[in-house]
């Protein structure tokens, strides 16, 4: 078989005298930006976030739920601290996750049905899991 390169094949390496030789990392670098899974890091961490389904509530749960929102809104007035168990839907994937959220009441829209504190938060009335406070410490039966 007639080899084209015999001639050179048993030739030295050639190292320039008058620049440094790169190191193997710096070698490496120069080819990153054409990385040919851009973005698989990224997917790869939005893969194993984690999150919660949404618990469905019981008929009597639900009925606790609405009585404790009933009495604090007509309560709404005297600006009480009240505690919301608020399940946050993820906006990326099925779940969400629980927040702890404690505010005054501002506002209802019982049209919207959105629950406004003094702070800003805008509570969606369908995710509140549950309501505390001391308020219902005097909370009729």
């Amino acid at each position: 078989m007639n080899n084209l390169y015999e001639d050179i094949i048993e030739l030295p390496h050639h190292v320039s005298q008058r620049h440094p030789q790169m190191s193997p990392e710096n070698r490496a670098a120069q080819f990153a930006p054409f990385a040919a899974l851009s973005g698989h890091e990224e997917a790869l961490d939005e893969t194993s976030r984690t999150t919660m389904p949404q618990y469905v509530m019981s008929d009597e749960e639900h009925k606790e739920l609405s009585r404790r929102l009933t009495y604090a809104l007509s309560l709404r007035h005297e600006a009480h601290l009240i505690s919301f168990l608020y399940f946050q839907p993820d906006v990326r994937k099925a779940g969400g996750r629980y927040l702890n959220i404690s505010g005054k009441i501002s506002k209802w829209d019982e049209y919207e049905r959105k629950l406004t504190l003094t702070d800003g938060h805008v509570l969606d009335a369908r995710y509140i899991a549950g309501i505390y406070g001391t308020i219902f410490d005097s909370m009729p039966d």
